[in-house]
């Protein structure tokens, strides 16, 4: 075929396929859907228990509530903070910033510390909780929950959430040794120390006599479980002990005072009271007189300043706060 003949035989099949275009009709309906596609990787989980701002830091009570129950208690509103906050001896204690730097450095809380934070806080909410850690209501989680081993005496306090209170609720010296038959009383301060509750709890630290754990040591959680009503969300902030509370187990309880218990403590620590001060370790206002003093006389006034810094009435464990308040009475008595 000739190169002409090719050219006139291109063209006429291109006006044939615009001709046919120029024909064509309407769409006409969608076909039968194809087989599913094969399913995409499986994305990663997403983060519905992260908790924003407004969750906590709003206009209900779940925050609020706590924060105003707190502010009556004696860590939100007592004098020790003021005056102890910031000394490098008690800021592990006194400061809730310095409990966290405490825990933080592996150290026990309740005992005297390097140095201490220029800017030292109250034991608030974020000395006890994991607060803004995680963001997410694992922040409501207690920061430390370890039993503890305790600083002047062999006993461990194993008290579940208790454990928390354990790092500073205890005495920081034991009863010292006595140098010929005498006893150094060297500081008005002197004494276990002002929060010997674990102590009482367990039966520990007394002079010359040892007890046993109370009933009260088998308390789920033991300090939370009497003093907040347990761990449930509407847990007691003041951190005071209520009745509603005690009637768990105690169902006739009317009061504190169950058997008439904390009368017989309170009584019997004023006689000790005043044995003391008829013997010249406690002056007229109640202040400790420092001096070297017979060993029974140095333990009766240990024993007294253990059940009396308890501020129990005995109640942590009346057999044993009367155990040594006996006891100190019969040495004053020498």
């Amino acid at each position: 075929m000739s190169k002409k003949k090719m050219l006139v035989l291109a063209g006429l099949l291109v006006l044939l396929a615009i001709v046919l275009t120029a024909c064509a009709g309407a769409t006409g309906p969608a076909g039968a859907a194809g087989p599913a596609g094969v399913a995409g990787a499986t994305g990663s989980a997403g983060t519905a228990a992260t908790i924003a701002c407004q969750d906590c830091h709003n206009d209900g009570s779940v925050l609020t509530g706590k924060v105003a129950a707190w502010a009556t208690s004696v860590h939100g509103s007592g004098t020790a903070f003021a005056y102890a906050g910031a000394n490098p001896a008690c800021t592990g204690c006194h400061s809730g910033s310095g409990f966290s730097a405490a825990l933080a450095a592996k150290v026990v809380p309740g005992s005297a510390q390097k140095t201490a934070l220029s800017n030292p806080s109250r034991i608030d909410c974020r000395a006890c909780h994991q607060i803004h850690t995680t963001y997410t209501a694992k922040d409501w989680t207690l920061e430390v929950v370890a039993p503890v081993k305790m600083i002047a005496s062999d006993a461990t306090y194993d008290g579940g959430m208790g454990n928390l209170c354990a790092n500073c609720h205890q005495q920081r010296t034991a009863f010292p040794a006595a140098k010929d038959g005498k006893v150094s009383v060297d500081s008005t301060h002197w004494g276990g120390h002002h929060g010997p509750e674990t102590a009482l709890l367990l039966g520990v630290g007394g002079a010359g006599l040892s007890g046993k754990p109370t009933a009260h040591y088998t308390v789920e959680n033991t300090c939370v479980g009497c003093h907040m009503g347990g761990a449930s969300a509407d847990a007691n902030h003041s951190f005071v002990p209520v009745v509603g509370t005690c009637v768990k187990c105690h169902a006739d309880a009317k009061s504190l005072d169950v058997n008439g218990k904390q009368t017989e403590i309170k009584t019997e620590l004023a006689a000790v009271k005043k044995a003391l001060t008829t013997k010249g370790l406690l002056d007229k206002d109640g202040v400790i007189v420092v001096g070297d003093y017979p060993t029974d006389y140095a333990g009766a006034l240990w024993n007294y300043l253990l059940v009396e810094e308890d501020k129990s009435d005995g109640v942590h464990n009346p057999v044993y706060a009367k155990g040594l308040l006996d006891l100190a009475l019969a040495n004053l008595a020498k």
